[in-house]
């Protein structure tokens, strides 16, 4: 099983950043999707969460409005478009897969890629 983030990296206050998940080693359409972040000194929290379908999202009230997540199922890949880019989004950005099924549940988490926002 891998989850491969891509497209961190240092962006300017106000800019546009997009990651990319590239899922393998599992159905990827079976799982629902989410990106979490872990700030320096700080716990890792959820920013953005999508449905296996892609029917649903949900967003922390932080980037609500600035932030979209999507998927495409067919290319095993989930999205992170970030937009209007704040200092304090500057984090570790992780992959999470998770699955629940008959109250067994699967999680998978990629290995992070760093986003920095200056100001």
């Amino acid at each position: 099983v891998q989850l491969v983030e891509s497209g961190g990296g240092l962006v300017q206050t106000g800019g546009s950043l997009r990651l990319s998940c590239a899922a393998s080693g599992f159905t990827f359409s079976w799982y629902a999707m989410s990106w979490y972040r872990q700030a320096p000194g700080k716990e890792r929290e959820l920013v953005a969460g999508i449905t296996s379908a892609g029917g649903s999202t949900n967003y922390a009230d932080s980037v609500k409005g600035r932030f979209t997540i999507s998927r495409d199922n067919a290319k095993n890949t989930v999205y992170l478009q970030m937009n209007s880019l704040k200092p304090e989004d500057t984090a570790v950005y992780y992959c999470h897969a998770q699955r629940i099924r008959f109250g067994s549940r699967t999680d998978y988490w990629g290995q992070g890629t760093q986003v920095t926002v200056s100001s």
